[in-house]
């Protein structure tokens, strides 16, 4: 079904949970006479995306932009659905987000080839229809005065010899996601399952040191900076900058064995009436402008290699040189992760993990 007459959508969501499940439509005015109006559907919250759609509009100043900020499996309903009716009710096809994004790309118009395209790692491009646009990783969070005069661990296996070796600090006093809850903490799980065979050693550690779970990086954080809890493990890095700022004494570590990094994903749907306009702001996020306004405004790191100096993907970001960076690549293997059978092994693995067995 086809969206409204002179209304384009542009699609820019993080492949985990986040935003609001029901968001009220924040309209931008065109800045001259109103020729067209954008909507843009995302899971980026609207202090975030006001700068980008500033810059778009600064270039489009005749486009209006309707901007709603949902939860993934929403974004989902909404497109597919492109109704302007839309309720809460229908928020029920898509429980996996990564699944969302690849059913939304696999019906996706292919966007206006610019020469920014060229900038992006092929890991961020799958069949110039869906572009991971960020570069995000996880870290390890700490209490600073808690490791003070020595170095927090910086390692899985820096985690496991600080657990082992000093059982009456780490008791009680760790915190990660709640992986059957948390999105992104699944995945974080399932790489570090395929990229380091020793991970179960480090998560039956944690389960004896009775190991605190949490479904968003946030009640952790405030934990750790008030002391209760020591030391985080994998959390998304800048949902801990944004919190970092208003909580004291958390330190973060990017991990120096390897770094998992997730993206922001961006496409047009086969339901936008106008995919030129579409494709525009989504020719705008690659350029880079859009890029450096991500990296430098945002925080978000530019994932264009053109942008980020340097053979990766690090803009924005000068820790991550020299780090093992291991980005989810944008492409059919997401769903490799998203099997239902799968998913119920390896949280089954988890919890008997934690319990010892």
């Amino acid at each position: 079904m086809r969206l409204p007459a002179l209304l384009s959508a542009l699609v820019l969501a993080l492949c985990l949970p986040g935003g609001p499940a029901l968001a009220e439509a924040t309209l931008f005015p065109a800045l001259g006479a109103q020729g067209k109006v954008l909507t843009i559907y995302s899971s980026l919250d609207d202090d975030l995306a006001r700068p980008l759609i500033a810059a778009f509009q600064g270039e489009n100043p005749g486009v209006a932009v309707r901007y709603e900020n949902l939860l993934t499996g929403a974004l989902h309903d909404r497109i597919r659905g492109g109704k302007p009716g839309w309720s809460a009710r229908r928020i029920s096809s898509c429980p996996r987000p990564w699944t969302c994004i690849y059913k939304l790309a696999k019906t996706a118009l292919p966007a206006r080839m610019t020469p920014d395209t060229a900038a992006l790692p092929d890991w961020a491009n799958w069949r110039d229809t869906a572009y991971a646009l960020t570069y995000e990783p996880a870290v390890f969070a700490y209490h600073k005065p808690s490791f003070a005069g020595r170095a927090p661990p910086a390692t899985r296996a820096d985690l496991l010899a600080w657990i082992t070796g000093h059982p009456d600090e780490a008791q009680g006093r760790i915190g990660t996601y709640d992986v059957a809850r948390s999105g992104v903490g699944y995945l974080f799980l399932a790489r570090d399952q395929e990229l380091y065979p020793g991970i179960w050693d480090v998560v039956a550690a944690m389960g004896r040191a009775g190991v605190q779970q949490y479904p968003t990086s946030r009640e952790l954080l405030e934990r750790i900076g008030a002391g209760r809890t020591r030391a985080g493990v994998q959390h998304h890095r800048p949902l801990c900058l944004s919190a970092r700022g208003a909580i004291p004494n958390v330190g973060l570590i990017l991990p120096r064995d390897f770094t998992v990094v997730v993206s922001r994903v961006g496409l047009v749907p086969q339901a936008a009436r106008d995919p030129d306009l579409g494709a525009a702001f989504l020719a705008m996020l690659m350029s880079p402008q859009g890029q450096q306004l991500l990296s430098r405004t945002l925080r978000l790191s530019a994932v264009s290699l053109e942008v980020a100096g340097q053979p990766s993907p690090a803009g924005g970001m000068d820790d991550l040189a020299g780090l093992r960076l291991k980005p989810v690549p944008v492409s059919p293997g997401l769903l490799a992760y998203l099997d239902r059978a799968t998913r119920a092994r390896l949280l089954a693995r988890w919890n008997r993990a934690l319990a010892g067995h």
